[in-house]
């Protein structure tokens, strides 16, 4: 076994988190008329009013499990992830309204992205796929799954946008991501500017 095929397994094996404390199977009941109510007084401006975000800065919503989302907020929050704009979003929030929208959001449709640059989407496919034994880079598909949907322990990367996908694997580079960090650190620290935004415009291409 080589190098970068542990270093998958290492990071499968790390995330090996048992379904049954996530919650698995059917999505939790919540109150969806305050999830929308919420949205729609905060979240729509940045996110879209179905969780299709209005500017590159912006990450979608749309689709994402709801597990990932009530963390990211409750992260937000409580300061494990920073983001000025964020933390006074979900200053207020009770753990039910976080989860609410979780569900809300992943219960929006998603809609595919067209093919912008397909040399460098076939390039994003192969490190997405295959990883790059020469410098350790794991297969993303080793933990977000072959089509980036991920699962209740890891997010759905499926149609990210782009731009937020090289923005936040930068952050782990360079450790400005104070949250979920430890495993993409790793990861995004050997990636090469041009892998970067191969996978990120591979992923976006993904549904």
């Amino acid at each position: 076994m080589n190098g970068w095929q542990t270093v998958a397994l290492t990071i499968a094996a790390a995330l090996a988190i048992p379904a049954t404390a996530l919650g698995a199977g059917r999505a939790p009941e919540v109150d969806l008329a305050r999830a929308e109510e919420i949205s729609t007084g905060r979240c729509s401006l940045c996110h879209g009013p179905n969780g299709e975000s209005s500017s590159s800065l912006y990450p979608r919503l749309a689709g994402q499990h709801h597990q990932y989302i009530a963390k990211q907020l409750a992260d937000f929050k409580a300061g494990r992830r920073k983001s000025d704009t964020m933390v006074d979003m979900s200053a207020d929030l009770t753990p039910e309204e976080m989860l609410a929208l979780g569900v809300y959001f992943e219960r929006k449709p998603t809609e595919p992205r067209a093919v912008e640059d397909a040399d460098l989407a076939a390039v994003g496919r192969f490190v997405f796929h295959r990883g790059n034994e020469f410098s350790g880079v794991a297969a993303c598909s080793s933990c977000h799954g072959e089509q980036g949907r991920g699962t209740e322990a890891m997010p759905r990367l499926a149609g990210q946008v782009p731009k937020y996908i090289e923005r936040q694997l930068k952050s782990f580079d360079e450790r400005e991501r104070t949250n979920d960090n430890a495993i993409m650190h790793s990861i995004a620290s050997r990636l090469t500017e041009l892998e970067i935004k191969a996978v990120a415009t591979y992923i976006s291409t993904l549904d």
